[in-house]
């Protein structure tokens, strides 16, 4: 029997959003991003994604997921999400035992992070409440209109002198993002309101994917940064960047003529990052790959950077390279996308991905960079670094 558990509900009919919980926010599916929280949180031991849809069921699975198959019934506009947990619970109980505490997950809030799982679980067990939710705070003056259809003050009293915002006593918005429930409780109530409620607080941007504006904001966010950095006192640090090349450097798809010759594609304005970054940063570039193709060194050739290719244990590469240029991996930042690359980056000081990386590189990454594999991500990076001196 598992303690905590994480339920995520993914239908795949959307009547907003066409195949919403697969549209991708920072490369990254709605559905994928939540399965990614969970699994960053220390508390939780299972997640799982309860699906109508085998596309969904898919790329839950990419994630590492447990797939629920979720009725028709419980699939289309009229079915509550109470409906679909329990659903989900009995399953649950069934297959592996009755959790302790569920914690259930909405797809719509792209920016929850494992800690704040943690936090939401953890203010339910201080506050000794039946059940707990993420908030925002709200700083706003609320009115509705009374029978006659004049307005009327919710939060404040419109017939006396106007309050400052800070003199009004704290309120709270749901951030929609997480509910978590005592079991038991949540099993006799049958609603995530099951008892006293502990109420959150999460600073993630407060989005909300319901429509196609939506998605362009969450992904303006990330374009903007305001995804997580690594701390700036780790950034300072970094003396070497060393990189993959396929799917780094390039899209991850190369060309094939007629005679059998690969070509690939860069980005010039990656390019530019790096040239900019060399002349302004005393920070050592190198390229480890193991494409066995001449491209890789001609390519490194033109950026003016050293190149190992055909490398199949990266790790022993590098600790040569990390010896003979007197550095170490504490002053390493590693950029790769896909599974080869991972033990690398498990010894750098910072690791980093294109937004488009392997699901499993996603998962453990210290950096997700706003853009894809030659498509902005080196020069993204480029110019962070450029900008810190």
């Amino acid at each position: 029997m598992s303690v905590n558990v994480c339920v995520i509900l993914a239908r795949g009919g959307s009547k907003g959003v066409k195949n919403k919980n697969l549209r991708r926010v920072g490369g990254i599916s709605l559905v994928g991003r939540s399965i990614i929280a969970a699994k960053n949180a220390a508390m939780i031991e299972r997640v799982f994604v309860s699906t109508d849809s085998p596309t969904i069921a898919s790329e839950a699975e990419k994630f590492g997921a447990k797939i629920i198959w979720r009725p028709n019934s419980l699939s289309n506009d009229q079915a509550t999400s109470e409906s679909g947990w329990l659903h989900a619970l009995g399953f649950i109980q069934e297959q592996y035992g009755r959790p302790e505490n569920l914690v259930f997950l909405q797809c719509t809030s792209p920016f929850t992070s494992g800690a704040e799982i943690d936090g939401c679980l953890q203010k339910m067990f201080d506050t000794q409440s039946a059940c707990a939710i993420s908030v925002i705070p709200s700083h706003g003056f609320i009115w509705r209109e009374n029978e006659d259809g004049f307005g009327v003050g919710v939060n404040h009293d419109e017939a006396a002198p106007r309050q400052r915002r800070q003199d009004l006593p704290p309120e709270f918005v749901e951030s929609g993002a997480i509910y978590v429930v005592k079991t038991k409780e949540f099993s006799l109530k049958r609603s995530r309101f099951c008892g006293p409620v502990g109420l959150y607080q999460v600073d993630h941007p407060a989005i909300e994917i319901d429509t196609e504006e939506d998605l362009w904001l969450a992904q303006m966010v990330v374009i903007r940064g305001a995804g997580p950095l690594p701390p700036v006192q780790k950034l300072d640090d970094i003396k070497v960047l060393a990189m993959d090349f396929d799917g780094v450097h390039t899209d991850n798809t190369v060309f094939i003529d007629q005679n059998g010759n690969e070509i690939v594609q860069a980005s010039r304005g990656d390019g530019m990052g790096i040239e900019r970054l060399k002349a302004i940063n005393n920070i050592k570039l190198l390229i480890v790959s193991k494409e066995k193709n001449s491209v890789v060194t001609k390519r490194a050739a033109k950026l003016g950077i050293e190149v190992y290719h055909a490398i199949d244990d990266k790790v022993e590469a590098l600790n040569s390279w990390l010896e003979k240029n007197n550095c170490t991996w504490c002053e390493m930042l590693y950029v790769g996308n896909d599974i080869n690359d991972i033990e690398a980056m498990q010894h750098a000081a910072i690791s980093a991905c294109p937004n488009d990386a392997h699901p499993s590189v996603l998962q453990t990454v210290d950096w997700v960079l706003p853009y894809s594999g030659g498509r902005g991500a080196i020069r993204f990076l480029c110019d962070t670094l450029t900008s810190r001196g």
